[in-house]
């Protein structure tokens, strides 16, 4: 095993946390050589397979849509990059809108003129008033669908999910709904229809990898029940986009077709005889 390395060296050379390699191994991204004792030892190829998942996900895939272009698997990869080009284009007028105030800023301080910070720190409570109350908008509308005791078996399950930037997440949601809205009325049987199934999978990966038949069931009955409660919290997509899927995957299960990562768990309908 000269040219292999051992966990804690390759979380050193790649900047990865252990969980995130075991969460990759779990997901069928790499396999590790084992020694007689389990522990895990990285040779060339895996190295090179981690470095590809790394440049990817800086690229936008989630490691659903990684380990479909790793199995060769079809995979709408214009669209995902298309979608990942313009959450990156708004993150980039956000950046630029916080640079701007603090080149003012810099600027007036420069000219010897006193730094208005009243209006600086009247922004960041507001900012932070707004996350405040959206927080807690979320739990008001998570506590209707789950009990106290389904909410802590949730947050222990989610644990395992490698960390990511809820704020990148969510702009995954918004660009993905974005383009759903703007194609739609669309056939829910149409082969287009089955590209977004399959987007929409991929990008709730982090959650259905590690879903439990209850937490599959509250969120969909959460869900199905927006009408009650869209407005309050912004899920990403609205309740006709959520309709749509629904009855898109419905349509494409009942066909026999792929629709993306599911939990071990759900049965897919058998395909209708023609």
């Amino acid at each position: 095993m000269s040219d292999s390395f051992p966990i804690d060296e390759v979380v050193r050379r790649t900047g990865l946390t252990s969980r995130a390699l075991r969460f990759y191994e779990a997901r069928g991204l790499i396999t590790p050589l084992r020694t007689g004792s389990g522990r895990r030892w990285f040779g060339p190829e895996e190295l090179e397979r981690i470095q590809r998942i790394v440049a990817l996900k800086k690229a936008g895939l989630s490691l659903g849509d990684i380990k479909r272009l790793f199995d060769r698997k079809p995979i709408d990869l214009a669209a995902m990059l298309g979608a990942q080009r313009k959450r990156l284009a708004e993150q980039a007028e956000e950046i630029a809108d916080a640079i701007g105030l603090i080149d003012t800023a810099l600027s007036r301080i420069g000219r010897g003129e006193p730094l208005d910070a009243a209006t600086l720190c009247s922004l960041i409570r507001d900012g932070e008033k707004l996350m405040t109350d959206q927080s807690q908008a979320w739990q008001d509308v998570v506590d209707q669908y789950y009990t106290p005791e389904e909410q802590a078996d949730w947050r222990e399950r989610m644990a395992e999910v490698p960390e990511f930037s809820q704020e990148a997440y969510q702009q995954q949601w918004r660009a993905l709904s974005a383009r759903i809205e703007a194609a739609l009325p669309l056939e829910p049987g149409s082969d287009a229809a089955l590209v977004f199934v399959r987007e929409w999978f991929a990008l709730l990966e982090p959650f259905s990898r590690n879903a439990t038949p209850a937490m599959w069931e509250g969120t969909t009955r959460m869900y199905a029940d927006m009408a009650n409660w869209e407005g309050k919290v912004d899920p990403g997509f609205s309740s006709r986009v959520w309709e749509f899927i629904m009855t898109a995957a419905r349509a494409a299960m009942d066909r026999g077709e792929d629709i993306g990562p599911l939990p071990g768990w759900f049965t897919r309908p058998a395909a209708q005889e023609s």
